[in-house]
């Protein structure tokens, strides 16, 4: 399944809302799996990603009282931001009681030119940004996905903007290196 349309989606939330556990799989069963790869942006261990994803749902089918339907699409928008909060929550959880450091090899100057991400398999560059830092796969995932500004990033965080800043351009530092290694690799093999 895919997206639901106005109409079902409408009627499914009204019944979901008044406890329908058909309706609410339904839901599941629609959105799941988009919300899933959601998650996995931000949290790239599965047994984690299960339970923020379990947990969001367990919000979003606690909270449908409090969605308010704006026309196609604003329930899987609720609910990905939903899951996004909940991904959050779970790192903001972790860096209060993480203290590792983390060394990348970063360039000493700045790159001309940025790789073509487009030669690129969207799995290996989902593989690459999951083993990113978590702060710099966060800040890179709420900028480039959730097109947050490095303000509200800043305040999601607990970071200040200036580190919010800092740590997308060493995301797409490494990620850029990266790429480029992916690719000489590959045409290593031709």
């Amino acid at each position: 399944m895919g997206t639901l349309t106005g109409d079902i989606e409408r009627t499914l939330v009204e019944q979901a809302r008044n406890g329908d556990r058909t309706a609410m799989k339904q839901i599941y069963d629609c959105y799941s799996r988009y919300l899933a790869a959601t998650c996995s942006r931000y949290i790239p261990n599965e047994g984690d990603l299960r339970d923020v994803l379990q947990d969001s749902f367990v919000k979003i089918f606690s909270s449908l009282d409090k969605f308010d339907y704006r026309g196609e699409g604003s329930l899987k928008a609720w609910m990905r931001q939903i899951t996004v909060n909940e991904a959050l929550k779970l790192i903001r959880k972790r860096k209060r009681s993480d203290t590792v450091e983390y060394k990348w090899d970063l360039p000493d100057k700045e790159e001309e030119e940025e790789p073509d991400v487009g030669k690129v398999p969207p799995e290996a560059i989902q593989r690459m940004i999951q083993a990113l830092p978590e702060g710099y796969r966060t800040v890179l995932n709420l900028y480039v996905f959730e097109q947050k500004s490095h303000k509200e990033i800043a305040e999601l965080m607990g970071i200040s903007e200036s580190t919010s800043a800092s740590q997308l351009h060493r995301a797409r530092a490494i990620l850029s290196r990266q790429i480029r290694d992916y690719m000489k690799r590959m045409e290593a093999t031709l």
